[in-house]
């Protein structure tokens, strides 16, 4: 009874399974454009910050470029800003404390990415279920029309394969943004750590 109660509801086919890759891809799509735009903004503004301090990096300079990213606003300068919020209260403290804002950075830059690997690992799964909808599907019909022979087989498999296929083309753009994202971010916080040592020299020299 079981069996048959689950053999109508797959008979419905893989229809509404390319409906939701199709939705997936749609999310895809928003989440990298998204991102696209958050990591340009994040690289202008780090330039834009360095283009101010980098001048000043200098012993007798550190003062001014202290006023200068206590005045700057955004996470970028947040992270520099715990250089010099910490220096009073110990070496130990200040790498703790530039520690945590690079956390909070990376978290900020990471928004939304583990929605782009999890389609990419799960996307390809979600067309396979497709087609095997698909092909129960298939022979179902060709119980009802045995005369077809395999002129029904083929054309339904055929069918239930565009759902592999789809799952593939959602998985595949998905996977290679998730890694470029998350190479822009290593990077990123790269950059950050290397700015923050040096303040950190300069502030104990």
């Amino acid at each position: 009874m079981l069996t048959e109660r689950m053999l109508q509801i797959t008979l419905g086919g893989s229809e509404w399974v390319l409906y939701l890759l199709l939705i997936l891809s749609i999310a895809s799509i928003a989440v990298m454009v998204e991102r696209l735009l958050f990591f340009r903004a994040n690289r202008i503004a780090w330039e834009r910050l360095l283009e101010r301090i980098e001048p000043l990096m200098h012993p007798n300079e550190v003062d001014k470029i202290e006023d200068v990213v206590k005045a700057w606003p955004g996470p970028e300068a947040g992270i520099l800003r715990a250089v010099f919020d910490g220096v009073p209260k110990g070496l130990a403290a200040t790498e703790k404390l530039v520690q945590a804002a690079l956390l909070n950075e990376q978290q900020r830059m990471e928004k939304r990415l583990s929605f782009l690997g999890t389609l990419g690992n799960n996307a390809p799964f979600i067309g396979l279920f497709g087609t095997v909808l698909g092909i129960i599907r298939a022979f179902s019909d060709l119980s009802l029309d045995v005369k077809g022979g395999a002129n029904v087989v083929m054309a339904g498999i055929s069918e239930a394969l565009i759902a592999t296929a789809v799952g593939l083309f959602v998985a595949i753009p998905a996977v290679i943004a998730y890694n470029y994202f998350m190479g822009r971010s290593s990077k990123a916080g790269v950059l950050a750590q290397s700015i923050a040592n040096k303040l950190m020299a300069l502030k104990q020299s």
